[in-house]
């Protein structure tokens, strides 16, 4: 798709940049569980680039080019709960305007694989998106949702996001994660309501 990638860290100035911050848990006990699959689609826009991970204030943070754009992948290194603070530094230190943020989360209330791209909107019951709301001052910014499905029994939602893939999740995420790559590389290329003409569902 043509990006190239751009070390961390450099310091040219783009105005056509964009933060893309994909929400998850650090650890190896979070790594492969549904409330990651923010880190999952960023990695996917990384690994694609060959784009090389830096750990940094807050967070790891990778740079793609794309069709002229600068995108500034973001992994908050705080827990989900309080990526609001990775996610102002960010901003701030990147010198991107709020209109340029995407934040990348998963969704109990789409079913699995299914893509919602919204250019503003409320937190709902993500308390990663709460924080960030709490932090930056309100919810005028892009998120992409990435539907997990709600397939556990009453009582059990927090087992249930925090848990693995199953083998059938497994084998079905890859194109799940491509397309919402694609999304985000689309919303900075071309916009956000087009990018949502193309790719909700």
């Amino acid at each position: 798709m043509g990006q190239v990638p751009v070390e961390a860290g450099s310091s040219e100035v783009d105005a056509m940049k964009y933060l893309v911050v994909g929400l998850g848990n650090v650890g190896a006990e979070y790594a492969c569980t549904r409330h990651n699959v923010g880190f999952d689609v960023v990695d996917e826009i990384a690994t694609r680039s060959n784009a090389t991970w830096k750990v940094d204030t807050l967070g790891s943070i990778a740079k793609v080019k794309h069709r002229g754009r600068t995108y500034v992948l973001l992994k908050p290194s705080t827990l989900m709960n309080r990526s609001g603070k990775a996610t102002h530094y960010w901003l701030d230190k990147e010198k991107i305007p709020k209109e340029r943020l995407l934040v990348v989360v998963d969704d109990l209330a789409l079913d699995f694989g299914v893509l919602r791209l919204r250019g503003k909107g409320s937190p709902g019951s993500h308390n990663g998106l709460k924080d960030i709301d709490q932090v930056t001052g309100g919810g005028n910014y892009a998120r992409l949702r990435v539907g997990i499905g709600n397939n556990f029994p009453k009582g059990r939602q927090v087992d249930f996001v925090l848990g693995k893939w199953d083998a059938t999740e497994q084998a079905e995420l890859p194109p799940v994660l491509a397309k919402a790559a694609d999304a985000c590389l689309s919303w900075g290329a071309i916009g956000v309501a087009h990018t949502m003409n193309e790719f909700n569902g």
